[in-house]
């Protein structure tokens, strides 16, 4: 494991004290689940660039149906390769 340290000022610091009390123990374990939560974000985040790219590509008419085929097969691959499903 990789530690790291980092300073923030006594306003950030507060803020901390009192975003954590309820359900964190420790800063260090308050701080790990914001990074995982913003790790997370940027994924998805990624994910929806990823899909954008391809609208409007499509060069022939499709069925509502279709469509709706296509998303969910887009959707579960994307899902898996983040690892957002199994």
């Amino acid at each position: 494991m990789e530690s790291i340290t980092i300073k923030v000022n006594d306003e950030m610091a507060e803020e901390i004290d009192k975003a954590m009390k309820p359900n964190y123990s420790t800063k260090t374990e308050f701080v790990r689940e914001a990074l995982r939560d913003k790790l997370e974000a940027i994924k998805k985040t990624d994910s929806w660039k990823e899909l954008h790219k391809f609208l409007g590509k499509s060069k022939r008419k499709t069925t509502d149906e279709e469509l709706e085929q296509i998303r969910e097969i887009a959707f579960n691959k994307l899902a898996k390769e983040r690892g957002f499903s199994d």
